[in-house]
């Protein structure tokens, strides 16, 4: 990782450890709550690329009814740079990860599941890009749970763990 002074100011803004580990934490809350287990933890490597990339979050459907598989396929183009952008993002999801760990916004269970703990004094974040950023991997928490393999949605999206 570059040193923080170092970074784009655009990129140490969108990409801080602070907000990586709230799209980690809210994806993993969510997931939880739909599902009654924890989150496996390199499932965060992919909500990252899903809810920071504009394009993408966006396209995302308005709740889980739609299938991941048929989403997918409609949106091919999406679909298609994903992989470069989990690659690029990989660094700034593990930073999130550990800042989260760190500030007991996530906790990692002996199996290698992912719990988020937002805390219930956070004032939520109501309007602009980080509203929806964070209210999309929620979105994508939930939906992730209908898969029954993580392999899957690896397989699905053209990345490896």
């Amino acid at each position: 990782m570059r040193a923080w002074a170092d970074r784009p100011r655009e990129a140490a803004a969108l990409l801080n450890p602070a907000l990586m580990a709230v799209i980690s934490a809210n994806g993993a809350i969510q997931y939880e709550r739909q599902s009654s287990q924890a989150m496996p933890w390199h499932l965060a490597f992919l909500i990252a690329p899903l809810v920071l990339h504009k394009g993408t979050r966006e396209a995302l459907p308005r709740d889980t009814r739609t299938h991941l598989s048929t989403w997918i396929t409609d949106n091919a183009v999406i679909r298609a740079g994903f992989p470069q952008r989990a690659q690029a993002l990989t660094e700034h999801v593990r930073e999130g990860l550990r800042f989260g760990m760190a500030n007991r916004m996530l906790t990692v269970t002996g199996d290698g599941g992912l719990h988020g703990a937002l805390a219930a004094t956070a004032k939520p974040i109501k309007a602009g890009d980080a509203a929806q950023i964070v209210r999309a991997s929620g979105l994508i928490g939930k939906w992730f749970t209908r898969v029954d393999q993580p392999a899957t949605l690896f397989a699905l999206f053209g990345v490896a763990p």
